[in-house]
């Protein structure tokens, strides 16, 4: 037993070290430069101990307007994208011509180069010297003024980028839920269709319990990756998303290293580890929630 033991450790080892140096390591590391005040990036040193690079983040304008830019897009885009997902999944399983076929051009959105989809809509929803955009165009078309929703009103650009991120993120969701639909047991659909139970009630007492595993899962990394959203922002607005009024909580970590504002590693951990924070917490919450909810 004690042989196959160290056997058991030794194969796990290269995967221990791994993690050991790269997730444990940088993990610690972040956390002793969180505490660090006045750390100096050229000289290796700092005057100070304590708590003032988290005050200094959290009474920081942009990193507010990074946390209010990120919290919006986790409400609206985790919640739409995996009900968008979830009917088409439906649709997509009650098909049988050509069902290939679209759950392919459903996917394709997944494998397609972020930067390449956000010049896509930048196409839609620019406005320059020799047109207002598609979907501007659009809007004229139907009696409206047209809206400039990559350099105008906040809400504007916020509606884009809630628009693009669901767009980015639900082909995977359906590519789940369509497997997910799919492996549950027909016979509890016969039963139902026997009893003259409604579609409706089909729906809420077997095929959502059924899947419920699948949701959670869903929900939870579409959290996690709400969270973690900067690519797309840079995407359709462009490395400056400070002017802009789109940062993200995660491009915010960016700048305080590498951007115009960067050489602040202390600033950059500090917001580093509360974004953690925030998202073990709403984590943890949904896990609890789970319990009492998800159908194993």
């Amino acid at each position: 037993m004690k042989n196959s033991n160290f056997k058991a450790w030794l194969f796990l080892l290269p995967a221990i070290a791994f993690l050991g140096v790269f997730m444990l390591y940088p993990l610690i590391d972040v956390l002793i430069y969180s505490f660090e005040e006045g750390y100096n990036s050229a000289s290796q040193s700092y005057w100070g101990i304590g708590f003032y690079n988290y005050s200094y983040v959290l009474r920081d304008p942009y990193f507010i307007q990074a946390l209010k830019n990120t919290i919006i897009l986790v409400i609206i885009t985790v919640p739409l994208s995996t009900g968008l997902a979830l009917l088409i999944s439906l649709g997509l399983n009650s098909i049988k011509a050509l069902k290939n076929l679209f759950q392919t051009v459903y996917f394709l959105p997944y494998v397609t180069n972020t930067i390449a989809v956000g010049l896509v809509f930048m196409i839609l929803f620019k406005k320059t010297a020799y047109t207002d955009g598609m979907i501007n165009l659009l809007i004229n078309w139907f009696g409206g003024q047209s809206v400039d929703f990559i350099e105008g009103p906040y809400w504007a650009k916020m509606m884009v980028m809630c628009i693009y991120t669901i767009w980015i993120v639900m082909p995977f969701k359906v590519l789940i839920l369509t497997g997910s639909l799919a492996s549950v047991n027909k016979n509890y659909y016969n039963a139902a269709k026997i009893d003259g139970t409604s579609k409706f009630r089909t729906f809420t007492r077997i095929t959502v319990p059924m899947i419920s595993p699948m949701l959670f899962y869903l929900i939870i990394t579409g959290f996690i990756g709400a969270f973690k959203a900067y690519s797309d922002e840079v995407a359709l607005f462009g490395t400056n998303l400070n002017a802009a009024g789109m940062n993200t909580i995660v491009g915010y970590i960016y700048d305080m290293l590498y951007g115009n504002s960067g050489g602040y590693p202390s600033y950059a951990a500090a917001a580093a580890l509360i974004l953690f924070i925030i998202v073990l917490t709403i984590t943890s919450i949904n896990l609890a929630i789970s319990k009492k909810n998800i159908h194993y």
